[in-house]
C-alpha cells in the first residue's frame, strides 16, 4: 500500500469511518467521511473542488483551522475518488455510478448516519456546483451556504470567463496586455496556459516581470515548466489520495461540458480541455438548471469572490448572488481561485460568520479578512512561482 494511502487510512480511522452506500447496477461500496471539532446542531459541511479533489488528506489543515476557531466540520471524500474509489470487492467503481447527483445524494446518506439534521454547505469550484445540487435535492438540510468561486453552468458561464480575461489581459490598454500579446503571437496555446495561472497566484506585476524575461531568453526551464504546471491534471494522472481525475471524467466532461470547444480566440480556457477531450466522455448537458433553480433557495448564501479569480471570475459569482433571493456578494481583494484552497483562515471564518447569522456583515470585513495570514497548500504556488520569476529574470 502506498504512503498516501496508508496516511489516509489513518485519518479516517481516527476522525471518521465508512458508509455502505448502494450502486445503481448492484452491489455497493464503502463511502469515507471525516468529522472534527465541536458537535452542532448546524456544523460545517465542506465540498471541495474538481471535480476529483479528495478530502480526507487534503484538507486536514482546514478541519484543524475550523475546530480552533471552535467551528464544527463534515466532509465526505466523493465517490470515484480517494477512500471512496472502490466498491466492496475492492474493484474501481463504474463511472457510471459518479455523477452530480450520486455525489449530493452521498453528503445526505452521511449526515443521517451521523444524526446531523441541517448544515451549512461550504463549497468551493466544482464543490459549489454539488452544493447548488444538494440545495436542489436535499432543501430542507441547508441552514445557509458559502459557495466560494462558484461555478453556475460551463456552457453558460464560457462567455463571461472569456471576456474577463481577454478584458484584462488581451484587450486592455496596459503594458501587460501588449506584453500577452507579444508571447501569444509565437506561443498562442502556451501564453494561454501560463499566463492566466500566473495572473491568479503570482499577481500582474509577477506575471509582466515573466513575460519580459521569457522574451528576453532568460528563463530556460521556468517557462516550460510553467506550461505543465498550468495543464496540471488534465491528463488523467492525478496524485492518489490528493487529486484523481480519472473516475468522474462523467461528471467533469459529461455533466458539466469541461471538453465543449475553444472559440479560436486568445487566452481561451478550453485549449487545454480540448487537447484531453477526445477520450472523455461526450458532453450529454447539465443535470439541473440551476440558473432557473437559484430563485428558490430560501437559505442565505455568501458568494466568495477572489479579484484575481480568472477561471470562475467576479462576472459569474455577480450573476450567481443576483438570481439568489438572499445572496451576498464577497469581494476578496488580492485572492484568486477558491479560499478553500489558498486561504483557508478565511473560509473557515466566513463559514463561522454564516452559521452565526452575521452574513450581511461580511462585505465590511472583506479587507480585513483578505489580509489574514494564508493557509492552504495552493497558497505556496504563487510564492514559488514568483520566486522562480526573480530568479530566472
Amino acid at each position: 500500500m502506498d504512503a498516501l494511502g496508508v496516511l489516509a487510512r489513518r485519518v479516517r480511522d481516527r476522525d471518521g469511518g465508512t458508509l455502505d452506500r448502494p450502486l445503481a447496477g448492484g452491489g455497493s461500496f464503502p463511502l469515507t467521511w471525516v468529522r472534527s471539532g465541536p458537535a452542532q446542531d448546524a456544523p460545517v459541511l465542506f465540498v471541495p473542488g474538481g471535480p476529483g479533489m479528495a478530502s480526507v488528506l487534503p484538507y486536514a489543515r482546514l478541519r484543524a483551522t475550523a475546530a480552533a476557531h471552535g467551528v464544527g466540520a463534515v466532509m465526505v471524500e466523493h465517490r470515484g475518488v480517494g477512500l471512496s474509489r472502490h466498491d466492496g470487492a475492492g474493484q474501481d467503481l463504474d463511472p457510471a455510478e459518479v455523477t452530480v447527483q450520486a455525489a449530493a445524494d452521498d453528503l445526505a446518506a452521511v449526515l443521517d448516519h451521523l444524526g446531523i439534521e441541517r448544515v451549512v454547505v461550504h463549497g468551493s469550484s466544482y464543490g459549489t456546483y454539488v452544493a447548488q445540487v444538494f440545495g436542489v435535492r436535499h432543501p430542507h438540510r441547508v441552514a445557509a451556504m458559502v459557495l466560494d468561486s462558484p461555478l453556475l453552468s460551463v456552457a453558460d458561464d464560457l462567455a463571461a470567463v472569456r471576456a474577463h480575461r481577454r478584458g484584462l489581459l488581451w484587450e486592455a490598454d496596459t503594458e501587460l496586455a501588449a506584453a500577452v500579446r507579444s508571447a501569444a503571437a509565437a506561443e498562442p496555446d502556451t501564453v494561454a496556459a501560463v499566463a492566466p495561472t500566473v495572473y491568479e497566484f503570482a499577481g500582474p506585476a509577477a506575471l509582466l516581470r515573466l513575460l519580459h524575461a521569457h522574451r528576453d531568453g532568460r528563463l530556460g526551464p521556468l517557462w516550460r515548466r510553467l506550461s505543465r504546471l498550468a495543464d496540471g491534471g488534465l491528463d488523467g494522472r492525478g496524485v492518489r489520495h490528493v487529486t484523481e481525475p480519472d473516475l468522474v471524467a462523467g461528471i467533469a466532461f459529461g455533466q458539466l461540458g469541461f471538453g465543449l470547444p475553444p472559440d479560436g480566440g486568445p487566452l481561451d480556457p478550453q485549449v487545454a480541455f480540448a487537447r484531453v477531450a477526445g477520450d472523455r466522455p461526450p458532453y450529454r448537458g447539465e443535470p439541473y438548471d440551476l440558473p432557473a433553480l437559484l430563485p428558490g433557495f430560501t437559505w442565505p448564501t455568501v458568494v466568495v469572490s477572489g479579484d484575481r479569480d480568472l477561471r470562475t471570475p467576479r462576472p459569474v459569482a455577480e450573476r450567481l448572488a443576483r438570481l439568489l433571493p438572499h445572496g451576498v456578494l464577497l469581494d476578496l481583494p488580492g485572492l484568486g481561485h477558491s479560499a478553500m484552497d489558498t486561504h483557508q483562515r478565511a473560509a473557515v471564518l466566513v463559514a463561522a460568520a454564516v452559521r452565526a447569522g452575521a452574513a450581511d456583515r461580511l462585505p465590511a470585513l472583506a479587507g480585513r479578512l483578505a489580509a489574514l495570514p494564508r493557509q492552504g497548500a495552493s497558497r505556496w504556488l504563487g510564492t514559488a512561482v514568483r520566486a522562480a520569476v526573480r530568479l530566472g529574470g
